[in-house]
């Protein structure tokens, strides 16, 4: 079972999302970069991203 996602205020989150977005990064260096693991990224982008957008970033993803 996943860890749960650490708590993170609005501020922190904005940024796990700017940073899940950003082509440039390998996608490790955004989970170390903001402490998560994998399904935790995926967890926290699955419940503050819309649907389409969760979808639209997902496939971006696996694209790395």
């Amino acid at each position: 079972m996943a860890k749960p996602v650490p708590r993170l205020t609005p501020a922190e989150i904005q940024r796990v999302i700017a940073t899940a977005w950003d082509d440039r990064p390998p996608f490790n260096a955004v989970l170390m970069a903001h402490g998560l693991n994998e399904g935790q990224l995926v967890a926290l982008l699955r419940r503050v991203l819309t649907p389409n957008a969760f979808r639209t970033w997902s496939v971006r993803a696996r694209g790395r």
